[in-house]
């Protein structure tokens, strides 16, 4: 299975502070902010969860880069790397498109990567997070190109394009 990395996620206590330093010492951006992102259902390890995170998105050459910042202490792959409480943080997860999620789970279960957490967005978008912490010390999230997800990622690649570098995070709306 060849799958590029799409995307490079980092777990963080302050996404602003994240982004501005990742900003600052490697002139990515700009961010966009989404905060509580709403999700019709989550689902950790096969139990329902609230899955309360906000995340800011910018550009990084040719990769996204992602701040995550958990809102609570539920259990998630988020903390399955960092517990809550423990004051750890880092990278997280390298991100990819996949043609079917569901073959594509099946695909890292039978290599010994099982699946840590799968959820939706409230607009349809499943992502799935497979745990490669044992061989590569980090996540893996799945989800399938569609084209919202698609004008997501070109939106923020595109801002980057000829950026003055200002306005460095942005809300999204």
């Amino acid at each position: 299975m060849h799958l590029p990395v799409r995307q490079i996620a980092y777990f963080v206590p302050d996404l602003e502070a994240a982004a501005l330093a990742h900003h600052n010492a490697f002139g990515s951006g700009p961010y966009f902010i989404g905060r509580h992102i709403p999700l019709a259902w989550s689902d950790h390890r096969g139990v329902q969860v609230t899955h309360d995170h906000s995340s800011a998105y910018g550009q990084w050459g040719d990769v996204m880069v992602e701040f995550v910042e958990q809102h609570g202490k539920d259990a998630s792959a988020f903390h399955d790397l960092y517990p809550a409480g423990s004051g750890r943080y880092g990278l997280h997860h390298t991100a990819a498109f996949v043609d079917d999620l569901d073959e594509a789970i099946c695909h890292f279960e039978s290599q010994n990567i099982p699946l840590a957490q799968l959820s939706e967005t409230t607009t349809g978008t499943r992502y799935a997070f497979v745990d490669a912490s044992m061989t590569l010390g980090h996540m893996i999230e799945l989800y399938e190109p569609a084209p919202p997800l698609l004008g997501f990622y070109a939106k923020v690649a595109g801002a980057a394009q000829d950026w003055s570098g200002s306005d460095v995070l942005r809300e999204m709306r």
